[in-house]
Parts: C-alpha cells; structure tokens; sequence
C-alpha cells in the first residue's frame, strides 16, 4: 500500500466511526423518546434496558452506514482540498479517481458488509429488540398506591389508603400507611361477591428480599368475613324470598401480617415465533419463499373467487333451458340469441309485480356486497406480497446506498474544497434527508401498488446515482460548481449581452 492510500484510508476512518456512533445515539434517542411512557414505572433492571439498546442499536446500523460513508468521504476529500493536497496529487500526475481508489475500495466491502448484516443480524435483531420492546410495553407498572383513590391491579384485592407517609429508602420497614381498606375479591367468579374485608387504622407496605411478594403488616384493625351455606365466602345478604344467610365473622387484631404475590407484575418474555410472522424477521431466502408461498396462495384465492362468485348471477353463467330440433342423429341445442324476441315475451308476462324491483334491488346489492368484499380480501393479500417483495429488494437497496452516498460525497469534497464539521455536515444532511424521503416515498408508493415494487424500493438510488456520476464528472475537471464567482459572472455576462447599457448623446 503507498503513502497515499495510507494517507486518505487514515482521514477516512476517525469521521466515519464517529459519524457512525453519533447517528445510533441519535435513533436510540428517538426510540426513548417514542417509548418512554412504556419504559417509566416499570422498575426495568439495568441488564434489560442494556440488551433492549444493544439491539436496537444493531437494526440503526444499515441506516447509520450511508450516512457516516457520505460525511466521512466529504470530509476526506475536502481536507484534501482545503489544504491543497490535492492540487499536489494533481501535479505530480495522480488523477482524481486514482486518488478515490483506497476509499473505492472500502466503499465496496462497506456495502458487502452492509448486504450480509442486512440479511443476517437484522432480522434476527429485529425480532430480539421488537419481542423485548412488546413485553415491556405489555408488562404492569409497579405497585404506585395514591391516597384516597382504590388501586385494583393487584388480581384479587382493591386496597385505598387515607395516607401514605414514605420512609428513607434505606429503611427495611417499608412505607407507613394510615388509614387502609382491602377488599378481597373472589377471583372463582363475580357472583359470591366479595371474600373478605380488612380495616386498619394503620400500617406498613413492603416487599420481600426477592420481590416476589408484598407484604402488608397492618395494626388494629378488624378482618370481616361471611361464609355462605355452602361453603363459599360471600357478602351477598338473602334477601326476602327466604334464602338462608351464610355466617358472619368479625376478627379483631393487633397486628396481621397480609402477603400478596406479585407474580403478574414484572417482566414476563413471550414466545419469539409468534414474531416470526413479520418480514422484517426474515432473511432473503426465507423471503422468496415466502413471496412464491403468498403468490400462489393469491392466484389460487382469485380462481376460487371467481367461482364462487357464479351463484349470484342467474343468467350469465348458467345454461339456459333452449328448445331442441329433432333430427336424424338426434336432438340438437338451439342457441339462444338476443332480439326483439325478448320484448315480445315481456309483454306477455304482463305488468310487474311490485315486489319485483324490490327482490331485483336486494340481489343486486348482494352481488356489490360479495363483489366489494372479495375485492377487498385479494387486495389485502397481494399487498402482503408487495410488503415481502419491498422488503427483499432493500437488503440490496441499503448496501447500494453505501457505494452511491460515496460517490457523491467524494465527488463534493472534492469540489467544495472545505472540511471540518462545518459545510460538509449540512450537505451530507441534506442529501441525506433526500435520500430518506425517496425511501419512504418510494415504498408508500410500492405498498399501494401504484408503481412497480422494485421501482419504487430503487427510487432513491436511482435518482442519486446519476447526480453522483455528475458531480463525479464535474470534479475530474475541477469544475467551480459551488463557487459564487462563476455564477456572478456568468450573470454579468447575461446582463451585457441581453441588457446593455444606454450611452447618453
């Protein structure tokens, strides 16, 4: 490798993983900040919330990479610029492209990598970070008791609190409580009412060394219960009809210990395989398969339609009954055509019943109901198809990305002739948000069916690319194309030519 290659491989690296590393914080932080209701009150351990950001932060990578490959290639050429290094290249006979060679190069196994991690760790990231981001969005808030108002999450009891005076959190005796009233449901079914009730004037709430279990120690109070006839326990008094009224039982204490387990609150994982189903889970050969699957699941579904369809129509795909001619061989079929045939037994038949239109209107709208329906059902599964189609063209469409963000950002540095964070970082933004918009334009657009899937997954790339070859070609001849001169005196000439000055006689 020459002193050269070394040179720009060594300015292209230190931008690149630091643009790499500032584009994954700024996704992690908009996904804390999309999901941060879900993540507060859940009492989520560290190492959950670790693995939760670690696959999060693999799935930003493939829109991470253009990116850092666009702003460190402007960059490195741009310094070069700056500092005249490449008009030294120039003269000693190094062309542009020779120069771009070292990056070209990593450029292509950037965008091999890209490919490979597309089509390996991002589905299997995928469905590890959106599995763990369910559980906890479905997981129960911790136990959070506000005085005066009923808390009913835990299955079994409504405990309401008068007061709640917290303690040091260093204390093992948990929070004080004034006033409390549990209620104890019967969870076997609605009917029996209420199990127990508890009064306490006060009392203490914590829970046990391994979380498993809250524990209510409660003093003075009273434990009221009723067991019915037949064993069951229940507040449900007889009412005048004559039926018998269960025991009643009143228990005074000074000191009742309650233990509650807390086995629905915490975080329960669900099985990974009913997230398999999404094709942001599968790899590309799992897709084609898919696709053909769903395919001809479509071609078969439209054929079954349309002969099912046949029972609401009377006349077009039924035989009609027709006359037959005798003849030598037999009787023949006389084919029934339309003419003035018709009309005449029209008349025949005499004016209309008034239920006629009636039974004519309500099988025609069966028919607009079944046809709408239908219609419907297949557009449902030709659009899963075209999500699987979209979805298998951008394991190709992001790595591409890579080689066309280089080849524009090398193109501008090259041109621009300015490094550092300053111009460089608003370009690379902005055609960065140029290609993410046709991303999601081209996509929207796939989904619908308005254009061709593998049209609208290369929008972007197709736009860009021949914009790269261009400024591409304008910096091999050193072209001025940023540079406000050229255009002040390309107006000043349109000016002299197409508005001369008046000379006064």
């Amino acid at each position: 490798m020459k002193k050269i290659d070394k040179l720009i491989l060594g300015s292209f690296w230190g931008p690149f993983f630091l643009t790499l590393g500032v584009v994954i914080f700024i996704f992690l932080m908009r996904l804390l900040m999309s999901y941060i209701d879900e993540f507060v009150s859940k009492d989520l351990d560290l190492a959950t919330f670790g693995r939760l950001l670690f696959y999060f932060s693999l799935l930003t990578i493939p829109t991470a990479l253009p990116l850092a490959v666009l702003l460190s290639s402007l960059m490195t050429f741009g310094n070069l610029g700056e500092f005249f290094e490449l008009t030294a290249l120039k003269s000693a006979g190094i062309s542009l492209t020779r120069a771009m060679q070292p990056l070209l190069v990593v450029a292509v196994a950037i965008s091999a990598f890209s490919f490979w991690f597309n089509n390996k760790v991002s589905p299997w990231a995928n469905l590890k970070g959106y599995s763990l981001l369910y559980d906890i969005k479905t997981a129960k808030a911790t136990l959070n008791l506000k005085e005066g108002i009923f808390y009913n999450d835990l299955p079994g009891y409504s405990i309401k609190v008068d007061q709640k005076i917290k303690t040091n959190k260093e204390s093992k005796n948990g929070d004080l409580l004034k006033g409390l009233i549990i209620y104890k449901h019967n969870t076997n079914g609605v009917d029996q009412g209420n199990r127990e009730v508890i009064l306490a004037d006060s009392g203490r709430m914590y829970t046990s060394p391994d979380r498993a279990y809250l524990v209510f120690e409660l003093f003075n109070g009273n434990d009221y219960q009723e067991y019915a006839d037949n064993g069951a326990v229940s507040f449900a008094s007889s009412g005048p009809s004559g039926q018998k009224s269960g025991q009643f039982m009143r228990n005074s204490f000074r000191d009742y210990r309650l233990v509650i387990s807390l086995e629905s609150f915490g975080l329960k994982r669900t099985d990974e395989n009913q997230f398999e189903y999404h094709e942001f889970m599968k790899d590309l050969s799992q897709l084609n398969q898919l696709t053909d699957s769903l395919s001809r699941d479509f071609r078969t579904t439209g054929l079954s339609v349309a002969s099912t369809s046949r029972q609401y129509y009377n006349y077009q795909f039924k035989p009609a009954p027709v006359p037959t001619v005798q003849a030598a061989t037999g009787p023949k079929p006389v084919v029934v055509k339309d003419g003035p045939w018709v009309d005449k037994v029209l008349k025949k038949a005499g004016p209309p019943r008034p239920d006629m239109a009636q039974m004519a209107l309500s099988q025609a709208q069966t028919m607009l109901s079944s046809a709408t329906s239908n219609m419907t059902y297949l557009n449902e599964k030709e659009k899963n198809i075209w999500r699987y189609q979209l979805e298998s063209q951008h394991k190709f469409t992001q790595s591409v990305s890579v080689f066309v963000m280089f080849l524009i950002g090398a193109s501008m540095g090259a041109i621009i002739k300015k490094g550092g964070f300053g111009v460089p970082v608003l370009i690379a933004i902005i055609f960065f948000i140029f290609l993410y918009v046709l991303t999601i334009v081209g996509d929207k657009y796939a989904k619908d069916g308005l254009i061709w899937v593998p049209a609208g997954a290369w929008m972007a790339n197709l736009v860009l690319f021949p914009i790269g070859l261009f400024l591409m070609q304008r910096a091999r001849h050193d072209s001025r194309l940023f540079d406000k001169d050229v255009y002040i005196i390309a107006w000043n000439r349109f000016r002299a030519r197409w508005f001369p000055a008046k000379t006064v006689s």
